[in-house]
């Protein structure tokens, strides 16, 4: 199969096969040693028709029994506890939950007794965060110092009301995480080519990130009121204004709607499809 890689953004995630699933990782967080990520492609597991192959959504039509295989199959690749998982419950908001012992399983073996979630923390090793994607943006964030993790969803919505930098100061309220110190990644979402969005959009943008108005890499005007939005220039803008070094942080280089076949993309496929999956954790010592 033969991927559209986008940008100059360097590094750009490799793709690391392991006991026959594929998964995107980060090249600089590899190198920081005590913790594992990953982000799922659609791949490798065994869920049919739409949702082929491996979807990790419960909640659109798929067979439990295909999903919580499917999950087997990405913690063993990464190498993770399917027990230790940790589950987003997304509604585009910016609210952020720190997760303890007391939530592990909550979302694959147990119900969640959340929602309104679209950001996790914790500091807790063996907890996976996991957050769920079709184009949306994932952000992730390692502290090294104080050996704590942030995982982030960050579709529009999110990304104007700075989701990222909500993310910075909630790790520096829980854990005394310093933002300077933290490395952070953008995760495979869609790229500007792909994404158009109407003026009322735009605008809050332009309110968003007023000194980056007339910045066709944010926004460009395609005419009869249509703009291409760059949501990861724009969770770019929002992580280095919030304090992260611009040397800390890794980009996607591929996006979800130029790949159908290897990632699950709303706008691609008309909102027939399956889940992707965002892992990170703290490794048990």
């Amino acid at each position: 199969m033969e991927l559209k890689w986008k940008g100059d953004c360097s590094p750009h995630m490799q793709i690391k096969t392991n006991h026959g699933v594929p998964c995107l990782t980060y090249p600089a967080f590899e190198q920081l040693g005590g913790f594992y990520h990953g982000f799922s492609t659609r791949l490798g597991g065994v869920s049919k028709g739409i949702y082929e192959s491996m979807n990790l959504s419960f909640t659109r039509g798929d067979n439990r029994e295909a999903v919580l295989e499917n999950y087997r199959r990405m913690a063993e690749a990464i190498g993770f506890s399917l027990e230790g998982i940790v589950c987003a419950e997304q509604t585009h908001t910016t609210n952020i939950r720190l997760v303890t012992e007391k939530d592990r399983g909550k979302g694959v073996l147990k119900e969640k007794d959340y929602r309104d979630i679209d950001g996790l923390i914790t500091n807790t090793p063996g907890l996976t965060l996991t957050t769920f994607y079709a184009d949306c943006v994932p952000l992730y964030f390692i502290d090294v110092k104080h050996k704590a993790i942030g995982l982030a969803h960050s579709g529009w919505r999110g990304t104007v009301e700075k989701m990222g930098a909500h993310m910075v100061k909630g790790m520096e309220e829980a854990f005394g995480s310093r933002a300077e110190e933290l490395y952070a990644a953008i995760g495979p979402s869609i790229c500007q080519d792909c994404y158009e969005v109407s003026q009322d959009v735009a605008e809050q943008f332009w309110k968003a990130f007023p000194e980056h108005r007339e910045e066709k890499r944010l926004l460009y005007e395609k005419g009869h009121g249509k703009y291409q939005l760059n949501l990861w220039y724009a969770n770019e803008l929002v992580l280095t204004q919030a304090g992260i070094l611009r040397e800390h942080l890794s980009f996607p280089g591929i996006c979800t709607c130029c790949n159908p076949e290897f990632l699950f993309s709303h706008r691609a496929s008309h909102g027939k499809r399956g889940n992707l999956c965002a892992f990170l954790g703290i490794n048990v010592t």
